[in-house]
């Protein structure tokens, strides 16, 4: 059996390439990206769902529940990294990536912070899978399965070279050690009323 790491869909400030507050909502266009997500997963599959806290990734997680018929349970171990003073800046204007910072911003978390705390994330969903008939649906951030895809899944350096991760993309991995991955970010999911923003972040 299978964990499911589901990105939230999309947001303005996301399409708008602005570091997001913790209270941003998903837009009109991350709203059909989780119908569409929560229609590809309405098979049966999905035995418990796993989110982050933020708005963003329960409204995405509140359509996967309405078609699965299920609950959500939430942490903020799966929230995203947070980028304090950051927060509603655009990333472009800064002159630095602060997605790949280490130090920490002004009231925010430091790159190896976060990672412990990614690792926390995902011992969690090792333990809420543990007595499931079925997959284990987690909905939450960018940044957080980037790093837990080169850390714990230990995604080879090539393939986590420039990896953009799209809103509800879909990357699955064994829930049984070695945690092989199945499947990276994938978005067949989508059609052209619920298209990728090309250009959004990729995480923040």
């Amino acid at each position: 059996m299978s964990i499911l790491l589901l990105r939230h869909g999309e947001t303005a400030l996301n399409a708008a390439r602005v570091m997001q507050p913790a209270d941003t909502p998903l837009s009109a266009r991350g709203q059909a990206q989780a119908e569409a997500l929560a229609l590809r997963l309405a098979d049966g599959r999905i035995a418990a769902i796993l989110s982050s806290d933020l708005p963003r990734a329960m409204m995405t997680a509140a359509s996967i529940a309405e078609r699965c018929a299920l609950p959500v349970r939430t942490s903020p171990l799966l929230q995203e990294r947070n980028f304090g003073a950051l927060r509603g800046r655009p990333r472009d204007a800064l002159g630095y990536d602060p997605l790949v910072m280490a130090e920490a911003p002004e009231g925010g978390e430091s790159m190896a912070g976060f990672a412990r705390r990614v690792q926390q994330a995902f011992e969690l969903m090792l333990a809420q899978h543990l007595g499931l008939d079925g997959d284990l649906a987690v909905v939450t951030h960018g940044l957080l399965i980037r790093v837990l895809l080169g850390g714990a899944l230990q995604l080879d350096a090539e393939r986590m070279h420039g990896l953009e991760l799209a809103n509800t993309s879909v990357s699955i991995f064994d829930a049984a050690p070695p945690h092989a991955l199945q499947l990276l970010n994938c978005t067949r999911h989508l059609d052209a009323a619920a298209e990728v923003q090309a250009r959004g972040l990729s995480g923040g």
